[in-house]
């Protein structure tokens, strides 16, 4: 019990700790005056005793000088009369006393292992001189303390050499000298210092933890006193007191912190219960629908949207309440949280007052009394009813748009943005392509390119919304013509590209089948300016060759010049045939699909050179107004060809039409033109022909429209050109020129690739 009480008691604590703490200071300091004074007596002492000795050693050394021992034993009696002297002795080097104030020790031999030798003797060699502190000794005799000091008597000129003594000069120690000397007195003074000194400590501690402990209990005890009763006093009160300041020190400081920290409390307090009735009034507005339940499963409390729901509990258990149950429910958020003492969440439904089906999400959370334990859980339910409802019509909206997914005919793919791998597709997909939808599932899009294309291509999906044509390769290794048409769209939170492929692989094959039609007209409307062009060289041939017969039927020897000219004839004009057959056959060639770099004024140029024996024959003039360096683009030479040669076409055909029966002042010309934009390359043919009347200007590029008169024309030519011009991007428009006649402008964008620089 006292120990308890002194555990609980600051003062007591605080006087034990001072206490202990000054009674240690003081017992330090007392033992240190004392063991200081001790050796300040011990120190005078030997110093006494030393100061004796050398005055004895200078009595001695005359004595020996004038040889009187009478002198000498003299000189030991008289200083050996005063009181504190116990004796003097003069020893030799054998041990023997020579000299002594007791005369009955003079011719005592010592032993060298007597306490007055060992000091010395204990070391070997011994050592000529030693520190005063080592030739001191104490002891005590019949109960008397006692301090002797030996003294060594060092061998001087004085004493050797010389013919009356008989010492060598190689001695150093003649012999020793002894004084003892009584303590009785010293110790007697140490003892009165020590009485005096411990009196004095005795009453520095008393005195000095009274003052401490009237200073703790004044300044320390008794304010903090106040505080405890104070604060004692606002818990059972409720009602903040202030203490009065009485200090300027830091238990002053206490005081006012005391008192500030009690008005905040007392603010925190009333805040508190503010904040409690609003929490009460939250618990009964808040939009949720709250309740305790206890550990039977009893409906303790509840808010009021709980009550405008499931109306007023009446004791019943929350599955009768909430659900219409007369058993507990399988899965219980509840029962588990009573269980693990844990929150846990579900979703349920249950039935309204009204009757009406209510869908809820419930989170519980354990109610806890002091000591820890669960004694209630508090379940807040979410109406999710509307959310429900909208599940369902969102499943039905989804449904809808998987039927609508899966039936579009072209195939539609949801790519990643980043990898441009695929993330979804429909059926159409799996028919188009022949892979099932696992398997398309992860792979790259870029997969259905081939493999050396697959580069230029990549760069061309991410950056265009809409590509004509391409290349695709199927599951069977068979390639297909797609055009693409990509949007960018957020999938299931990614970014994404949704890209439309329509299969134009029948519809290319078809527009091939009636661009090599067109080709083979063209190449029929052209028979005959083809004979003309084959027959000059055929004519030179046939000249030559009936020569060389007429020469050989004659056998009129041939010049080696001659010989060499029509050499070089038969190899010009059969290179110029084989020149227009080529250009026929690469004409009539099917053309390949693949965009390649391409340079417009080598087609113009090319074109021309195949149609230019048409317009020579009807007297057309054409103008060139190309641009030197023109940029690349991407496309079929062959194709754009047929493009050049029709629209040539069509212009002869219109300047025949206008110019017929006019005779040589007619206007006959054509104007060839190149040119090049920041962004496009842009070529022209333009004629002084009848020109377009204005209202045909829509139709002008519909299949099998024509303005020719029938049998004339099969009006699939600008209809086809207009389509190899769109396949690569480009586009083409017709124009009035001159007045009357009509112009056609095409326009293509720049290629960007590697090659075209080294290309051009």
């Amino acid at each position: 019990m006292l120990f308890k009480g002194f555990r609980e008691s600051l003062i007591a604590k605080l006087m034990l700790f001072g206490g202990v703490t000054l009674l240690v200071c003081v017992i330090l300091w007392s033992c240190f005056n004392i063991y200081h004074f001790r050796q300040h007596l011990r120190s005078n002492s030997m110093s006494d005793i030393a100061l004796v000795s050398e005055t004895i050693m200078l009595a001695l050394r005359y004595g020996m000088l004038v040889d009187s021992e009478e002198d000498v034993e003299e000189n030991i009696k008289n200083i050996s009369r005063q009181d504190a002297i116990r004796s003097i002795r003069i020893y030799n080097k054998a041990g023997e006393i020579v000299f002594s104030n007791i005369p009955d020790e003079v011719g005592t031999v010592l032993d060298v292992t007597s306490p007055s030798c060992r000091t010395c003797h204990q070391y070997s060699p011994t050592p000529p001189t030693m520190p005063l502190e080592q030739r001191t000794r104490l002891n005590e005799v019949r109960g008397e303390s006692l301090m002797s000091i030996m003294t060594p008597i060092p061998n001087s000129e004085g004493c050797s050499p010389g013919p009356c003594h008989v010492h060598t000069s190689d001695e150093q120690v003649l012999g020793l000298l002894d004084v003892t000397v009584s303590m009785e007195q010293k110790n007697a003074t140490l003892v009165m210092f020590e009485r005096a000194n411990i009196s004095i400590a005795v009453i520095v501690f008393i005195a000095t933890f009274i003052a401490l402990f009237f200073f703790i209990y004044r300044f320390v005890f008794r304010p903090i006193k106040r505080c405890i009763t104070a604060a004692r006093s606002y818990q059972s009160d409720e009602i903040f007191t202030a203490l009065p300041v009485e200090q300027t020190d830091e238990i002053g400081a206490l005081a006012e912190e005391f008192n500030r920290m009690g008005h905040r409390v007392s603010d925190k307090h009333r805040e508190l219960m503010d904040q409690r009735e609003e929490f009460r009034r939250l618990f009964d507005t808040v939009p949720c629908l709250l309740s305790v339940v206890d550990l039977e499963y009893r409906v303790i409390r509840h808010n009021k949207e709980y009550k405008r729901r499931f109306g007023i509990p009446q004791g019943k258990r929350c599955w009768q309440i909430n659900k219409g149950r007369i058993e507990k429910c399988e899965v219980c958020p509840v029962d588990r949280t009573f269980v693990d003492g844990l929150s846990h969440m579900s979703e349920e439904e249950g039935m309204s007052k009204e009757g009406k089906p209510i869908h809820w999400i419930v989170y519980t959370s354990p109610v806890r009394n002091k000591e820890g334990d669960v004694v209630a859980a508090m379940e807040m339910m979410i109406d999710i009813t509307w959310r429900k409802e909208l599940e369902q019509k969102l499943a039905a909206s989804e449904h809808r748009y998987h039927a609508i997914f899966d039936s579009i005919p072209n195939a539609v793919f949801v790519l990643g943005r980043a990898k441009l791998d695929i993330l979804n597709c429909n059926e159409a997909a799996e028919t188009i392509y022949g892979w099932s939808r696992d398997t398309l599932i992860g792979r790259s899009f870029m997969d259905f390119f081939r493999e050396e294309e697959v580069e230029d291509w990549e760069s061309v999906v991410r950056t265009v919304p809409e590509i004509e044509l391409c290349t695709h390769v199927t599951h069977s290794g068979a390639p297909i013509f797609a055009a693409l048409r990509l949007s960018p769209a957020r999938f299931e939170g990614t970014e994404t590209v949704i890209v439309t492929c329509t299969d134009v692989t029948k519809k290319m094959e078809t527009e091939q089948q009636l661009i090599q039609a067109s080709k083979m007209t063209t190449l029929g409307e052209m028979s005959a300016g083809v004979a003309h062009e084959l027959n000059q060289p055929l004519t030179i041939l046939q000249a030559i060759s009936n020569l060389l017969s007429r020469k050989a039927t004659s056998g009129s020897p041939f010049k080696p010049e001659m010989m060499r000219e029509m050499a070089d004839g038969i190899a010009t004009h059969v290179q110029r045939a084989s020149k227009i057959i080529e250009h026929m056959r690469e004409f009539g060639r099917k053309a390949d699909l693949k965009a390649m770099p391409v340079q417009m004024n080598e087609v113009l140029e090319r074109g021309f050179e195949f149609f230019s024996q048409q317009l020579s024959v009807h007297d057309i003039r054409v103008t060139w107004a190309l641009e030197e360096g023109l940029p690349m683009i991407m496309a079929d030479s062959n194709r754009l060809e047929q493009v050049v040669i029709n629209l040539l076409l069509n212009a002869r055909d219109a300047i025949v039409e206008r110019w017929d029966g006019h005779g040589p002042e007619a206007d006959k010309r054509i104007y060839i033109r190149s040119f090049s934009t920041e962004d496009f390359v842009v070529f022209s043919v333009c004629d002084t022909g009848s020109g377009i009347p204005t209202s045909m200007r829509e139709r002008l590029f519909e299949p099998f429209f024509t303005t020719k008169n029938v049998g004339k024309g099969t009006g699939l030519g600008l209809s086809i050109s207009y389509g190899i011009v769109s396949d690569y991007g480009g586009e083409i428009v017709a124009k009035s020129w001159d007045s009357t006649g009509a112009c056609f402008e095409i326009t293509f964008p720049k290629a960007e690739c590697e090659l075209c620089g080294v290309l051009k």
